[in-house]
């Protein structure tokens, strides 16, 4: 396991990258060293070529209980350009984590709550514990979760969206997958051995055919249908020029 500062630890297991927040003692709260330590682990992934998934999770009891108190203090001495700065790095790590060409997967446990819950909502995948809690509370400070809000509204009805972001309350890891916002609920006795298992699958899976599809999914946003079929036109055809592709198709013919 390697160290991306004190505040993320990186290690590979085969072709699982795991990312871990290690800031137990203060819930995993995001501060400016954890999420440039993020940053440069997922970079480090995306510039791998034996690492299909990337999976985050969150050191002790909770995923990431939002900005800690001394990044809450800076928001509230700091200047206009200041508090633009810190918000377009937050901004960089959600569009990065779009960018990279493999799955991100959350595995949370406890609490995601405010940035924690933006965090794992931004993920391509959120696998969480029968156990877990998630939220934004955000609006019981005054504050508005105004970038996490882009992603939220993608994965959750407008009226959801709504009632989750103005009402500030912690909702269950089963009515967070109920609603959209978690794909996946594991007990938590069996949480890591589940964890594991799920994101194996994508070892057995085409490595550029997962790519081509994350890249056509979030791209296809706020595109016309015309617009989205005729991109789809032009990935099928990427896809069917490709090396995964020619031998995925002779392999089938061969046992037909």
């Amino acid at each position: 396991m390697s160290e991306v500062g004190e505040a993320v630890l990186d290690q590979r297991e085969g072709a699982v990258a795991r990312v871990t927040l290690n800031r137990p003692e203060k819930r995993n709260a995001l501060n400016e060293a954890l999420i440039n330590g993020l940053k440069s682990s997922l970079r480090r992934a995306s510039d791998d070529a034996l690492v299909r998934v990337v999976v985050i999770s969150g050191a002790g009891n909770d995923f990431c209980s939002g900005a800690d108190l001394a990044s809450l203090q800076k928001i509230a001495d700091g200047s206009v350009a200041e508090n633009m700065a810190d918000a377009r790095s937050l901004m960089e790590l959600f569009v990065l984590m779009r960018q990279i060409k493999v799955p991100v997967v959350a595995a949370v446990r406890g609490k995601a709550l405010a940035g924690g819950c933006g965090l794992a909502s931004a993920c391509d995948i959120v696998l969480a514990s029968a156990e877990a809690q998630f939220g934004y509370p955000e609006v019981k400070i005054g504050f508005v979760p105004a970038m996490v809000m882009a992603i939220l509204r993608r994965n959750v009805s407008e009226k959801r969206a709504f009632e989750l972001i103005t009402r500030g309350e912690q909702i269950s890891a089963a009515e967070a997958k109920q609603i959209g916002l978690v794909n996946q609920v594991f007990p938590e006795e069996e949480f890591d051995s589940a964890v594991t298992a799920y994101v194996n699958g994508f070892t057995t899976v085409s490595k550029s055919a997962v790519a081509l599809t994350k890249t056509l999914l979030y791209q296809m946003d706020g595109m016309s249908f015309g617009d989205a079929l005729q991109t789809g036109v032009e990935v099928n055809v990427i896809a069917r020029m490709s090396e995964d592709c020619q031998e995925g198709i002779a392999r089938f013919l061969k046992r037909t």
